[in-house]
């Protein structure tokens, strides 16, 4: 059976701490202003807050990229091809086909990719991630990719292999015993908008909902 990849992410073991998104930023060359991972808080009003009174507060942490759909929209509207869905699943961006029309952005649920506006910024002035990753050009969409260019040499996304607490876990999910589908089933992993029909390759595991800051 060809392989299904896919992530889980423990939303219990996530802090916030940013390394997953700012690692990708390195390792796919993304420029200034824009990020194909965000980690989003779930909590009060005000950045990094909890929400309710003391002892009682909640808060945890949500990261957020391509959700990596095995019914992707974006694939379905974009009139020249560019976005793909590869074999095992991972859908990409064709940045050669891109004509920047922006349909797949409009069509993401998940609001998962960026525009590149502007010619792309770099501090220091040029590319200092992985070579294999191509820079993209003004007027083109660009996302998550599950880093293919590590993937395809048999190693882990670099958001899960640079994550400090352990909470994202990557494999074949048309394996019932790899690690992955074994979380989604004993931990009861859920995918965001399943009502939509876009059937996410992106699992959570519930983060502990009453009176707690973080793990």
């Amino acid at each position: 059976m060809a392989k299904r990849y896919g992530m889980v992410i423990d939303l219990a073991r996530c802090v916030g701490c940013q390394t997953c998104a700012i690692q990708c930023k390195l390792e796919n060359n993304v420029p200034l202003g824009l990020a194909w991972n965000r980690v989003l808080t779930m909590g009060g009003s005000q950045l990094d807050t909890p929400k309710g009174t003391f002892p009682n507060l909640e808060m945890y942490h949500v990261p957020l990229a391509c959700q990596q759909c095995e019914n992707p929209a974006c694939v379905k509207v974009c009139p020249v091809g560019a976005t793909y869905q590869r074999p095992d699943g991972i859908v990409l961006v064709d940045w050669d086909l891109c004509i920047g029309c922006r349909y797949c952005i409009t069509a993401c649920p998940y609001g998962a990719r960026v525009f590149n506006w502007g010619n792309p910024v770099h501090v220091p002035d040029f590319p200092v991630g992985n070579a294999d990753v191509s820079t993209r050009p003004r007027g083109v969409v660009e996302k998550c990719t599950f880093c293919i260019q590590r993937v395809d040499k048999g190693l882990e996304p670099a958001c899960v292999a640079s994550c400090p607490a352990r909470a994202r876990f990557f494999g074949d999910l048309n394996d019932p015993e790899s690690q992955v589908s074994k979380l989604i089933v004993e931990k009861s992993g859920y995918q965001l908008l399943p009502e939509i029909g876009t059937d996410p390759k992106v699992y959570y595991l519930p983060p502990r909902r009453k009176g707690f800051v973080s793990q």
